[in-house]
């Protein structure tokens, strides 16, 4: 028997005790107000019983209900206050309808017992709460609730009881203020239960929490919706995102990697769907690196003098931008390569020119996880035989071919500029 099974049945039993308490007290006194509450805490066993049996069907698995049978709970969870506005009803009914006086000589008693089952109540409706929210069980969260009204209410009765030694007609108001407090749990489980029936969102700060969790995700460009629904104790969230790799066994292990975050920061998710599209650009920018002659390609990444980095716009080729940078890190002792990949992403750099792989080393793992591409020129020395041209060629693609280095090709007003990349 699990935790919450164990629970459910811990609360049937002190229901029962807490209506034998009080149904003896009201027949010993007279009292209208314990005699309603004697009926509170019956329905209270019946709500229980009712949420024992929830929490058993939920867990049940079957092939029509593929998400499961969580709902169950949150279903039980609406029945519970259904018997607490029964249970409320029963209260006011009595008040107008019973006539029956205070019998002084045992109110002492009365007042005794009520005490003490305001002493169990109290106690065991914060095991039950505490307990409800660790496993985040809808239906023994509600049952607390429910149990907590018999607190509440006693208070009211220990003071209708008191007021009797003074001959005060108090017992039929305590019986409505009773009935006023149990109104109001009812009411508040109601709608807890029925948003979740009816797929309402989950709360904001976990959405919060999970969208701070995808974006946070280097290889997520933006998150651009996101969806979350409780489904009794479990959650289910669906995100809508772009990425920035376009291979497809890569955006397979960044989602992976993103469900499996969620799952270790977010508690009680049962289902994760994510949808992801590469990230469409606009424009594309490369970045060659280059000799002291500024034509030739460096033979070492990391040392080398110059960086060209050029921009162009997607749609029609046209060149937006082309510069060249000194290598900030061509200097440094160690981890150069790794700093001058990360350097040259911040220039939102998507495709970098090298003379050699960059497989197994620093930089390709930067770029790799950064989604992008590097392509091997091997040859060193421009040459018109190896012109591809970079901007606006629809055929390009099929040119690349034969080891063929492509070049960006630069018309100016006056002449032209040849840049092998």
């Amino acid at each position: 028997m699990e935790q919450s099974e164990k629970i459910g049945a811990y609360s049937i039993a002190v229901n029962v005790i807490l209506v034998l308490i009080k149904g003896v007290l009201s027949y010993l006194s007279g009292s209208v107000a314990l005699t309603a509450d004697a009926i509170h805490s019956l329905t209270d066993v019946i709500s229980s019983a009712t949420v024992l049996a929830g929490i058993k069907i939920s867990k049940r698995k079957s092939k029509r209900f593929p998400y499961g049978l969580y709902k169950v709970e949150n279903f039980v969870s609406l029945l519970s206050s259904v018997f607490i506005f029964l249970a409320g009803y029963e209260i006011v009914r009595t008040v107008f309808v019973e006539k029956q006086a205070l019998k002084p000589e045992f109110l002492p008693y009365a007042v005794a017992g009520v005490l003490l089952s305001m002493g169990i109540t109290f106690f065991f409706s914060r095991y039950e709460l505490k307990r409800g929210r660790e496993i985040n069980s809808p239906s023994l969260i509600a049952d607390a609730r429910h149990i907590r009204t018999d607190m509440l209410s006693s208070l009211v009765i220990v003071a209708g009881l008191v007021g009797g030694f003074f001959g005060w007609e108090l017992d039929r108001i305590a019986a409505l203020l009773v009935a006023v407090l149990i109104f109001k749990a009812g009411v508040t489980i109601f709608v807890d239960a029925l948003r979740v029936l009816l797929d309402a969102s989950v709360d904001f700060d976990t959405l919060d929490r999970v969208k701070t969790i995808i974006a946070g995700d280097s290889q997520v460009a933006s998150v651009n919706a996101l969806w979350g629904r409780s489904s009794g104790r479990f959650k289910f969230i669906e995100a809508d995102i772009v990425i920035k790799v376009r291979d497809l066994e890569k955006a397979h292990a960044v989602s992976r990697r993103i469900e499996s975050e969620i799952r270790k920061q977010v508690s009680h998710v049962d289902h994760i769907l994510i949808h992801y599209e590469p990230r469409k650009k606009e424009t594309s920018t490369c970045a060659v690196p280059l000799a002291k002659d500024k034509m030739t390609l460096s033979e070492h990444f990391g040392e080398a003098p110059f960086f060209y980095v050029a921009s162009r716009r997607e749609s029609d080729g046209v060149l937006l931008s082309e510069t060249y940078f000194h290598n900030p890190y061509g200097k440094e002792d160690k981890g150069k390569g790794i700093r001058i990949s990360e350097w040259l992403l911040s220039k939102g750099v998507d495709t970098v020119y090298s003379p050699k792989d960059f497989k197994g080393r620093g930089p390709g793992y930067v770029f790799s996880d950064a989604g992008v591409d590097v392509i091997v020129a091997p040859d060193k020395i421009l040459g018109i035989k190896t012109l591809i041209i970079f901007p606006a060629c629809k055929n390009s693609r099929q040119r690349l071919k034969d080891n063929r280095i492509p070049i960006i090709f630069l018309e100016r007003k006056r002449s032209r500029r040849l840049f092998q990349i």
